[in-house]
C-alpha cells in the first residue's frame, strides 16, 4: 500500500511546495493540504485513515495570523502569548484527527516554541546553552543583568521566531546599545529586514517594555567565532535524530539570520578547522535533537565560541528545515525534505 501524506500548512508556502515535491519525487501521491486557517477557524479538517501528517509553519498568511493573534498588520511585533495559546490549541486539534499519524509530536513542537521551556529541557539534558533568566520589563532586564554582572545579553520574546523582536543589548559605563530588526511605524512596532542600532535609553526602554508584556528570555551574550571580521553560527538540521544538513550563517553584526542580511558561508570553515570542532558541533546537535525524540526533524542553531573550541545551542526550531538548495552533509545529493521523506519511507520516523 502506498504511503499517503498530508501537510498542515499555508497555501503557497515554500515549505509546503518543497516537501510536496520531495514526496512526488519518490513516486508517491502529492500530499493533501490542510490549511492552517481552517484549523484555527474551527472548520472541518481531516484526512483518510493511515495518512502521515506533517505539521508545518502557519507561515506569513494574513488570515492565519489574524486568527492566531487578532486583526492587525501581520508584520507587527508582539502578541506572542496570544499567538502561542491559539497555536497550541490548533496543534491539539491536528493531533485529534482520527486515523492520522503525526510526523512531529505536538507537545514537542509546543516546547520548541517556548524559549524558556526549551532552554530548560536542553539544560536539563546537559546540552550546552548560554545562562539565562526570565524578565517582563526593561527594569527587570537591567536588574537581572546587574545581579549577575552581565554587560551584554540577547533579549528574546519567549514565543518569537525568525528573530522577531530579538534585541542584542549591552550596557556599559552609563551607555546602552540595542541592535534589533524591530522598528516603530505609525505607532506600531513592526518587523523589518533592516537591522538598526538604538542608543537612546528611553527608546530602548519603550521597546523592551512593549515586548516584555508577552514575556522575555534574557540570555548571556555568547562571544561567537568570526571569519573575515564577520561573526557566524550554524543552522544544523537533524532528521530522525541525526544531523543531516548544515549551513554556516555569516552575520553583518550580532544577528546571523539569512533574511536579515546574513549570508551562507563555507562549511569547511568549521568542518576543516580541526581539533575535533566539527565532531563537537555534530555531537551537541545530536544531543539537542535527542531532547525531542518524537520529532522527525529539528533545526538546531549552534554557536561556535570565539575560542574556536566551545559550542552552545542558541535555539531548537520545530520548522527549521527551510534551506533551499542545500544538500546533505554526507554528499548524497538530498535536500532537507528529500531526507525526511527518505527517513519516513525507510521506517525511521
Amino acid at each position: 500500500m502506498s504511503l499517503r501524506f498530508a501537510v498542515a500548512g499555508t497555501p503557497g508556502d515554500r515549505r509546503v511546495g518543497l516537501f510536496s515535491a520531495a514526496v512526488v519525487a519518490r513516486g508517491l501521491p502529492e500530499p493533501r493540504l490542510i490549511p492552517w486557517a481552517d484549523v484555527l477557524a474551527g472548520r472541518e479538517v481531516g484526512a483518510p485513515a493511515g495518512t502521515l501528517l506533517r505539521i508545518d509553519s502557519p507561515g506569513e498568511d494574513a488570515e492565519a495570523d489574524a486568527l492566531l493573534r487578532g486583526p492587525g498588520d501581520p508584520a507587527r511585533v508582539g502578541g506572542g502569548a496570544t499567538w502561542y495559546k491559539t497555536f497550541t490549541a490548533g496543534l491539539a486539534r491536528l493531533a485529534a484527527i482520527p486515523g492520522v499519524t503525526l510526523l512531529g509530536d505536538v507537545g514537542e513542537i509546543g516546547v520548541m516554541f517556548d524559549k524558556r521551556r526549551c532552554h530548560a529541557v536542553l539544560e536539563g539534558a546537559g546540552v550546552p546553552v548560554p545562562p539565562a533568566f526570565g524578565a517582563g520589563s526593561y527594569a527587570q532586564v537591567r536588574d537581572g543583568m546587574a545581579d549577575r554582572g552581565w554587560a551584554r545579553v540577547f533579549v528574546k520574546p519567549v514565543h518569537g521566531s525568525s528573530a522577531s523582536g530579538v534585541i542584542a543589548f549591552q550596557a556599559h559605563a552609563g551607555r546602552v546599545q540595542a541592535v534589533t530588526s524591530a522598528r516603530w511605524s505609525g505607532g506600531v512596532l513592526r518587523n523589518s529586514l533592516d537591522v538598526r542600532t538604538v542608543t537612546d535609553e528611553g527608546e530602548v526602554r519603550r521597546l523592551v517594555d512593549v515586548l516584555g508584556a508577552d514575556g522575555l528570555q534574557v540570555e548571556r551574550w555568547f562571544p561567537k567565532a568570526s571569519a573575515d571580521g564577520a561573526p557566524f553560527d550554524l543552522r544544523v538540521v537533524t532528521v530522525a535524530g541525526t544531523p543531516t544538513h548544515a549551513v554556516v550563517r555569516m552575520g553583518v553584526g550580532p544577528m546571523t539570520n539569512l533574511h536579515l542580511g546574513g549570508s551562507r558561508g563555507d562549511l569547511e570553515l568549521v568542518r576543516g578547522r580541526g581539533g575535533g570542532l566539527w565532531e563537537r558541533v555534530l555531537d551537541v546537535c545530536t544531543r539537542a535533537a535527542a531532547c525531542f525524540p518524537r520529532s522527525l526533524s529539528t533545526g538546531v542553531d549552534v554557536m561556535v565560541g570565539a575560542d574556536w573550541r566551545s559550542v552552545a545551542v542558541a535555539e531548537v526550531n520545530a520548522f527549521g528545515d527551510l534551506l533551499p538548495g542545500l544538500m546533505d552533509i554526507s554528499g548524497n545529493g538530498r535536500d532537507t525534505y528529500a531526507e525526511q521523506v527518505r527517513a519516513v519511507v525507510d521506517g525511521r520516523r
